[in-house]
């Protein structure tokens, strides 16, 4: 089983210079952590763009359908900033026999106490484990993109 990846930015690949400097979207950090914990999955990475979530129109989003569409791989990994995540996954869900999971982290991967390592390894899992379909990944929860919302209080997704 190959695993097709799509990076589109967010948190989990800012970059930030210092306390009073604006971030940046830098290079997905998504290879790196696989690399790093030596995972034994045959993976495909491409980058569709390095933006903030806020910042994804709805011709982003009808791009990175189309990709989804496009690969062969029946098996789909997007990593996403999640302030606009659910809106791009409710967008893929006529997609078929695909399993396309939307993964994001709520702090940078750069920083030192991150949840996007956890994130990732989580959904890496959930990609290969779940039927066709399209969900996300977040805080250790599986989540229908219909019925998820991101609870900025709490900082978390939650079922709604």
């Amino acid at each position: 089983m190959e695993i097709q990846i799509f990076t589109t930015g967010g948190t989990i690949d800012k970059v930030y210079f210092d306390a009073r400097s604006n971030y940046e979207v830098g290079e997905p950090q998504i290879v790196e952590i696989l690399k790093m914990v030596n995972t034994a999955v045959d993976y495909r990475c491409e980058t569709l763009f390095r933006k903030d979530s806020l910042d994804l129109t709805d011709a982003d989003r009808a791009f990175i359908a189309e990709r989804v569409r496009q690969t062969p791989c029946r098996h789909v990994l997007i990593t996403h900033g999640t302030d606009t995540m659910v809106h791009t996954a409710q967008g893929l869900r006529d997609i078929p026999d695909k399993t396309i999971v939307l993964v994001g982290s709520l702090t940078p991967a750069r920083f030192k106490h991150t949840d996007a390592e956890f994130n990732i390894g989580f959904a890496l899992g959930a990609v290969q484990a779940l039927p066709p379909g399209v969900y996300l990944a977040m805080n250790g929860c599986i989540f229908d993109p219909e019925h998820v919302r991101k609870n900025r209080e709490q900082n978390r997704f939650e079922m709604v």
